[in-house]
This record gives structure tokens, sequence and C-alpha cells, in this order.
């Protein structure tokens, strides 16, 4: 009698355990920004690019977690000899969201677009070189450059940079249409933007089917929304003093990596007082950087003394040009007659900027330096800052990778463009072996630091908590990006 019963039970026993769970297939990733559009060819927000660089929008070329130039939607590439001439080979079967083919008039367009007089590319420097785009058949892109440049394919390889159709280009803000492995689902302004995986994506298609942003700008909501399980993953974590207790739960790991972000005082080197050198070193002999590092980003940050990551072999440590020097800050504004000086400092939401500037701002009072702080949201900063110049100083992270060159732009915003650092600038894109290209980026290193153009303070860590199951995001960040091509549960 029983032998019956055991056959009949088993199956019914089996059925009412549990399965072995599958991994899950969706992630909610927080961000303590929210982009300001989506639209990475017209906008300067590092968060557009946190969003959609190598999820929704692809390039030519595209950045590796390691930094490198990878192929995208060109497979392969090749230069002329003199450097002046680029020719691209498309990849084929590749397709919009939208269902149309990509091919090489989109290129021709997105290159046009970001070249043009009336261009908003926040980048447009990165195509200023371009004489001619050349289509000799739908599958090739031709690049002729009008001087050499021997790092053009590295260029390509930018946020700003991405492919978009003509069609759909004027909708990218608020729907873009791109070519990545996920497509926009929805974007509920002020929460979230949601991805979807796109199923005739022509690589590899990601493990997530969804994948949520979700924007936290407060650091004490970001750590309770960690530990409710409301979001698996803060790449960009906003709350560094949780660090150690955060390290300390298996439920999560700590991830600490390196950013391209030299962290800055910039200053307006275009109007008085701070187009004197003697009160842009003062201000720089004012600030303690390790004071900084230690109070407002809780020890993560490596120090700077140029605008140069210190992980790229050709970064010169350059730190004993602006030690923290006080009195002698104070006889350089006495000297320059600038000892009653009060100066408007800008500051932007992240809490680098925020917290640091209530140091700097103490720093600078004193040796005898009066603050105005204006704290400003990112739109405000973009709009009346960076566009406008309408500021004294402001703290900032400039996280686009090896941007050194932002310093030859005569219509940037810190306004120095000095023509022997132009000229350097030039020497630079128009030499292409790596021992030349070092010895002239040292001594643009070597000039930014010696005339004081901003103050130089640290470079931002990458510091992301996640759950201890997933696998895959980024653990430095070469470009401002969260790829999630690559991540997955593990079981």
């Amino acid at each position: 009698m029983t032998r019956p019963l055991r056959l009949t039970l088993a199956p019914l026993v089996l059925a009412a355990l549990p399965a072995l769970a599958a991994p899950p297939d969706t992630l909610v990733l927080g961000m303590a920004l929210e982009p300001p559009n989506l639209d990475p060819t017209a906008g300067a927000a590092a968060a557009i690019d946190e969003v959609v660089y190598g999820n929704l929008f692809e390039g030519l070329t595209r950045f590796g977690p390691a930094g490198e130039v990878l192929p995208a939607l060109a497979e392969r590439w090749e230069a002329s000899e003199d450097g002046r001439v680029w020719t691209f080979h498309l990849r084929p079967g590749v397709t919009f969201h939208d269902g149309s083919a990509f091919d090489a008039a989109d290129v021709k367009f997105s290159l046009d677009r970001a070249r043009a007089p009336d261009s908003a590319n926040a980048q447009k420097a990165l195509f200023a070189g371009i004489e001619a785009v050349e289509l000799p058949d739908p599958m090739t892109v031709v690049v002729r450059l009008s001087a050499p440049n021997g790092a053009f394919d590295w260029n390509m390889a930018w946020g700003d940079a991405v492919i978009l159709a003509p069609e759909t280009a004027a909708q990218a803000a608020t729907a873009p249409v791109g070519t990545g492995p996920f497509r926009l689902a929805d974007w509920v302004q002020g929460d979230h933007v949601t991805l979807a995986a796109w199923p005739e994506y022509w690589g590899e298609i990601p493990a997530l089917t969804r994948a949520t942003f979700r924007f936290i700008p407060d650091p004490t909501a970001a750590f309770a929304a960690l530990m409710a399980g409301d979001v698996d993953a803060f790449p960009i974590y906003p709350a560094p003093e949780t660090l150690p207790a955060l390290a300390a739960d298996p439920r999560f790991k700590v991830i600490v990596g390196t950013t391209e972000g030299e962290t800055i005082l910039a200053m307006n080197n275009a109007k008085p007082p701070l187009d004197d050198p003697r009160v842009r070193e003062a201000i720089a002999l004012a600030v303690n950087r390790d004071e900084i590092i230690e109070g407002a980003m809780f020890g993560q940050g490596t120090p700077i003394g140029t605008h140069f990551a210190p992980h790229n072999p050709d970064y010169v440590d350059l730190l004993d040009l602006s030690p923290h020097d006080p009195d002698r800050a104070r006889a350089l504004l006495a000297e320059a007659g600038a000892g009653d000086l009060t100066l408007r400092l800008a500051l932007p939401p992240p809490a680098y900027a925020r917290r640091g500037g209530e140091i700097i701002a103490a720093e600078l009072r004193a040796v005898g330096i009066r603050t105005e702080i204006a704290n400003l949201e990112w739109a405000q900063w973009l709009e009346q800052v960076f566009k406008g110049r309408d500021f004294d100083l402001t703290i900032v992270a400039h996280v686009e990778p090896m941007d050194i060159g932002i310093y030859a732009r005569p219509d940037y915003y810190f306004g120095y463009a000095r023509p022997d650092f132009v000229a350097l600038n030039d020497r630079l894109n128009a030499t292409a072996d790596s021992a030349g290209r070092s010895a002239i980026l040292k001594d643009m290193q070597r000039m930014i630091a010696g005339d004081h153009v901003n103050a130089y303070l640290f470079q931002l860590a990458k510091t992301g908590v996640a759950d201890a199951r997933l696998e895959g995001l980024w653990q430095n960040a070469p470009t401002p990006a969260n790829d999630l091509s690559a991540v997955r549960w593990t079981p």
C-alpha cells in the first residue's frame, strides 16, 4: 500500500518545493542627478551619458571599461599615413530602435550636425578638424581632416559623437532613438528613466530585460533606498560617510575605482581680479586639498596639481606648485592690491561641490577673501556658469576622458586659451607617436599648473555600492557611463 502512495505523492511533493530561483532579469540603478535631457550630442551634463552611453546610443567607436577604444558601429577603421584621412567600415545589419536601417548616411548626418555653425554639441571641438565626410558606399565613411589627428578614433568614442538618424534626431532630448542594446521604455521626469532590452540588437542581447535609473539626490535617501532593497546598485554613491557600514553588510559590495573627474575650483580668468595670475595663485595656495578630501569626500579622492588624471601614465605630479600656504597667499594678494576682495562662488548640486564649497569658503576667508555662495541646480549652473560665464569661482568635476584640450578653447567658461597653450594643443592633435604625445601632454600640464588657471583639488574617486549578487558593473569610469550590456545577476 505504501509504495503506490509514494509514487503518487513524489511528483506532488517535488512540485510543491520551491524551484531553483532563476536570476532576476531586471535592475534598479540609483543616480544622484537626473539628466536634463537624453541627447548626449546636445548637452554637457554627465548624467546624460550615465544613462544612454553604451546602452541606448552608440558611436563609430566606443570606450571600454579600461578606457581602451573599441569597435562599435564601425567594425574596423584605418588612418592614412599623415593622419588626415580616416576610413571607417560600418557594421552591417544594424537597425535603429524604430526599425529603420543604419548606414553611412546616418554617420554623415551626425558628424555634419555636430560640426555645424549652429551646433549645440558641448564638445564641438572634437569635430572642428573635419573638412569633409564622404560616402564611397552605404557601408563606408571617409573623414577628411584639415590637419593630422592621430587620435580621431578616440574623439569618435565620446558620448558627444554618437550616431543619430536624421528622421529622429530632433526628438532625441525626450524620445531618443538609438542603435544600442536597450531602447527607451519610459521617462517620468523627477523620478526615473526605464530602458528595455532591444531584441533586434546587432550584438549580444543583454541579460537584463529592463533597467530603471532612479534619481535620488539626497544622500540619506540613497542609503535608505539601498537598505530597503528599493535600489539594487548605486554606481556613483552620494553618501561616502556610510560606505563602512555598507562594506560590513554581506548583502552589498563596495566598488572603488577611478574616474576621469578632475575636481577643480574653477576661476573666471577673463575678468578682474581673476585675470591677475597672482590672485589666482593666492587662491590656489589658500586651498587645503587634504582638508577638502577628508571633510567633503570622507577620504575618497586623490590630490591633483593639474588637470590630468593621476592614473594616466603621462601624469605629472605638480602638487608642489600650489601647496597649502596661507601666508604666501596673503602676500600675493597684497602685492596684487587685492587685499579687500569679495568673490561669488557658484555651487552645482553634487555633494563634492556643496560640501567642498563650505570648506573652501572658510579657507579663503582665512586669507582675507570673502565669498558669496550661490547654490545652483544643474540647469542653472549650465546656463549661468558654463554657457553664460557669469561667475567668479565654481567647483565642478570634469569627468570627460583626458580633456586637457578644453584649456585651448577661447570660448570655454573659465576663459584661458593662452596662445602658447593653444599651440601646444595644436601640436598634440597633429602628433601620432606616443612618445611625442606624452612629452606635449606633460608640457601642457606644467603650463596650466604654472599659470594657476584653476585651483586643482582632487581626482574624483568612483565609489559605488551594489547588491553582492550583481556582476558586470564598471569598476572604473573612463567616461561617464553606466554600461549595462554585460550586467547580470548571479544565481
